[in-house]
């Protein structure tokens, strides 16, 4: 039964790894159109949907960072988390933190698009997708952890022996 837990945890962290590795290619792309002159066409379906409009606004950056500079990095932490920290008690924990942040800048970006600029932008649509499923993976990794964390914070396994 053990080796079960490990096996669906291990399959949590490996697709939490991947989803936040699409993260990071989809806020490079957008991070390339961010600086990038030319149109994008594959993006362009007139006016209710164009990255172009979105990823060149004045929202577009944070403190003069790329907004698509800011996902890049908090995809490469939860990649970090979910590949080489998986084994220590507290980073499921740092995961469900990490990407319910991430989840919110968003959810904020995509309140933009929606109600300021009036146009939605598929990649950042693509993102949030991405981080809403990374926050729903890492909210089932937290929960299962705080089940196998003892008072020391080592996880443990607590069910009772099957007999």
């Amino acid at each position: 039964m053990r080796s079960a837990m490990t096996s669906t945890l291990r399959r949590l962290f490996q697709l939490t790894a991947v989803l936040a590795l699409a993260g990071i290619v989809v806020s490079s792309v957008s991070l390339h159109h961010h600086y990038g002159s030319s149109q994008t066409n594959y993006c362009d379906f007139g006016a209710s949907f164009n990255c172009d409009i979105v990823n060149r606004s004045t929202y577009s950056t944070v403190l003069g960072i790329p907004d698509a500079l800011i996902g890049i990095l908090g995809y490469g932490l939860l990649f970090v988390l979910a590949t080489f920290y998986r084994t220590k008690a507290e980073t499921p924990f740092r995961l469900l933190i990490a990407s319910a942040a991430g989840l919110g800048f968003a959810l904020y970006l995509t309140y933009i698009e929606k109600f300021v600029l009036a146009t939605w932008c598929i990649l950042c649509l693509s993102s949030l997708t991405l981080i809403f499923l990374i926050t729903v993976l890492s909210s089932f990794l937290a929960a299962g952890a705080r089940n196998r964390v003892d008072g020391r914070g080592v996880v443990s396994d607590t069910r009772k022996p099957e007999s």
